[in-house]
């Protein structure tokens, strides 16, 4: 704790130093330890460093989702992962990518304006062939792309557009689409040179090929969802999603799968030497099945509903007409209709 001086020490101290007794230099000023950070006015900081490090965990997903799948369309190996997430106006990474070069304009549907990914040639060149029969060796030849391998690109991008979607679904519905390719980045201007951009950079490794892929979003184009890119928000989105989007998607997943579905009329237990001897027009009587009681619809291997036959036209089909409960406990294989009846 500092002492405090009083009225009588100052005045002793005063006198001290106007008689000479004491020197000034002996009192130096404390110097100032406080850190200056110099802060440019025409490069404003738009993004918070939690806003920087959100951004970058979902590009990490993203970038796990494109190995896997680029690996599967180019039957070879593949490796992306984030190498950094900047912030800088469009003038700067405009200056900073070769030319030509692979730039993808993107939609950025629901939101307002474009993005852009850009792709180093020499990754370019190695995907397209890899996908036309070759060992995946780039070009080092500065050339454009033909109309051949610019279609060739168009499928490579909607698939990593697809996995971008999926990685940021825990902040935004995205629903990235390709608009164009351009190969000379002054074609590509999509806001004023002085904007501020986010630029995550992947580095990228296609077989014995590396390079950069460049994904750069405007701050005018995120500014809607900027509050969303917090840690707060991201961590409760994803516990969110786990119990609701999750279920969703699982869902509509699993309504596309084929499974056999089996009207069973009844059955009955024959020795194998009646079966090899059945002949056509011979009649066989199903046990505990009646005329008129309704069969069983199994599911897969499961019973799932009661229908009677009939038919379409000149099809046979059968008709829905109760789902049945499964008791809970698999000692008892009791059945139950829900309706007014019920069969065990």
């Amino acid at each position: 704790m500092n002492e405090v001086l009083s009225q009588e020490e100052i005045d002793q101290l005063l006198m001290a130093i106007s008689s000479g007794e004491t020197e000034t230099d002996d009192y130096k000023p404390i110097s100032d330890t406080r850190k200056i950070k110099i802060y440019d006015f025409k490069r404003p900081d738009k993004f918070s460093k939690e806003q920087i490090r959100t951004v970058s965990i979902m590009h990490e997903t993203f970038a796990r989702l494109t190995t896997t799948s680029l690996s599967a369309q180019l039957r070879s190996l593949v490796h992306v992962h984030v190498a950094s997430v900047d912030q800088l106006t469009y003038e700067e990474f405009i200056r900073s990518i070769p030319t030509p070069t692979t730039l993808a304009v993107i939609n950025m549907d629901p939101l307002k304006g474009n993005a852009v990914l850009e792709i180093d040639p020499s990754i370019t060149f190695s995907m397209i062939d890899r996908l036309f029969g070759g060992t995946g060796q780039g070009t080092k030849v500065q050339r454009d792309l033909t109309d051949i391998e610019q279609s060739v690109m168009d499928g490579i991008i909607v698939r990593i557009l697809a996995n971008m979607r999926e990685a940021w679904t825990q902040v935004i519905d995205l629903r990235p689409r390709l608009g164009q390719i351009e190969t000379n980045p002054q074609f590509a201007q999509i806001v004023p040179p002085s904007e501020m951009v986010v630029l995550v950079t992947l580095e990228t490794k296609v077989g014995d090929e590396e390079g950069m892929m460049n994904f750069c979003i405007p701050y005018i184009t995120i500014e809607p969802i900027i509050s969303k890119l917090s840690s707060q928000f991201w961590f409760s989105s994803v516990r969110r999603s786990s119990t609701t989007q999750y279920l969703g998607v699982l869902k509509e997943k699993l309504s596309t799968v084929d499974m056999d579905v089996v009207a069973e009329i009844g059955s009955i237990n024959l020795p194998i030497r009646d079966v090899l001897s059945l002949r056509t027009g011979d009649i066989i009587r199903l046990s505990n099945t009646r005329v008129g009681d309704p069969l069983t619809l199994s599911v897969g291997n499961r019973q799932k509903f009661l229908c009677q036959p009939g038919v379409i036209g000149k099809k046979m089909a059968v008709q829905v007409i109760g789902k049945i409960k499964q008791a809970e406990s698999e000692e008892f294989e009791e059945l139950s209709v829900e309706g007014d009846e019920s069969y065990e």
